[in-house]
């Protein structure tokens, strides 16, 4: 007995299908003159492909085997074959609910790169060493997912920590797994730089923003952007290069400030810092009309950047709570050092 080719994101037929389009199209011999960001676009689309129809593969095969062993069970049932059936179901289950996810990712930019920034908050060294530990948690979760990050922009604190960062996350679905992460998020703790050893709140802020199509466009005044050039300050190893070419455009109209120091030239660090302004003003505007549409509805939502959404308290106890979905865990440690999946997970489930 075999299951049945199921459609949408678990259409494995189909998956194949547009692999084999997609390399057949690599393979042409023209393909290598097109522009850059084609043939960029043409790749990430495989690569993404290629990581969603695994696991797939391995689920569909996993259905196979559980009603071959419930066809089995209708003949002959033995206590062996019920352990076998129930360790399959237990397996399948998590496979099952690790697919479900990608159903949730349906929004229009989920499957886009993102930049992802960390800022420190109001508190000196305290909030900047909170924002070097959130920007480590998020490269650890990265790392562990197997997604390209490229450091855009780094900023040191005066004495510890940092008091920004900028990073461009590419891979699986980065902004629909990462778009939850934007907010406040607070730590209490007791204080490594107070002598008096008390107890401290500190907060940074986590903004997210998808990559936006080339094909979009986004009309910016050259009159509105205030351009500076400074030198980068990027830590040793963190592949940023030390001349004058870091560029940092403010946006006047609406203060948003972006920043670039990664690339090899002014002239290049400038596209990209543009390129992020871009992102963020087509985001913007797509927020004011889903406000205007939830005003007509009555419907009220909540879009502001400034919102709080996570606590991660380490003394007088241990937990990390999501003020959102109201999951928590007492493991601090390990969510520190990347364990973000349930987290991340319970915000899908419970977005609308």
């Amino acid at each position: 007995m075999k299951s049945n080719n199921y459609g949408g994101h678990f259409d494995c037929n189909q998956k194949e299908r547009t692999i084999q389009e997609l390399e057949h199209q690599i393979s042409a011999p023209d393909f290598w003159n097109q522009d850059r960001k084609e043939t960029d676009s043409v790749i990430t689309k495989l690569s993404t492909l290629k990581e969603e129809l695994k696991p797939l593969k391995e689920l569909k095969e996993a259905v196979d085997t559980n009603l071959e062993l419930i066809q089995l069970l209708e003949i002959e049932t033995d206590e062996a074959t019920e352990q076998v059936l129930e360790e399959e179901y237990t397996t399948l289950s998590k496979q099952l609910e690790t697919e479900s996810i990608h159903l949730l990712l349906n929004g229009p930019y989920d499957a886009n790169a993102c930049i992802l920034e960390v800022h420190a908050g109001a508190g000196g060294t305290e909030a900047c060493d909170w924002a070097e530990m959130l920007y480590r948690m998020y490269l650890r979760y990265l790392e562990k997912t197997n997604r390209k990050v490229t450091l855009l922009d780094f900023q040191k604190g005066e004495e510890a920590g940092i008091k920004s960062a900028t990073i461009r996350v590419e891979g699986n679905y980065a902004y629909g797994y990462l778009k939850g992460e934007k907010g406040v998020h607070r730590l209490v703790r007791l204080s490594p730089f107070d002598s008096s050893n008390r107890r401290h709140t500190s907060f940074a802020s986590i903004d997210v923003t998808p990559e936006i199509d080339d094909t979009i466009t986004v009309d910016i005044d050259e009159k509105d952007l205030k351009i500076d050039v400074y030198r980068s300050t990027g830590a040793g190893g963190q592949g940023v290069n030390t001349t004058d070419s870091a560029v940092r455009i403010t946006h006047l109209p609406t203060k948003i400030v972006v920043t670039c120091q990664n690339e090899r030239s002014q002239i290049q660090n400038k596209e990209q810092a543009l390129k992020m302004l871009k992102s963020k003003l087509y985001v913007i505007e797509q927020q004011k009309r889903e406000a205007e549409m939830a005003s007509i509805k009555g419907v009220q939502q909540n879009i502001e950047f400034g919102s709080q959404i996570r606590s991660y308290v380490m003394h007088p106890y241990s937990m990390v709570k999501d003020h959102r979905t109201n999951y928590e865990t007492s493991n601090v440690n390990a969510v520190l050092d990347g364990e973000l999946e349930e987290f991340i997970e319970s915000y899908l489930k419970g977005a609308k």
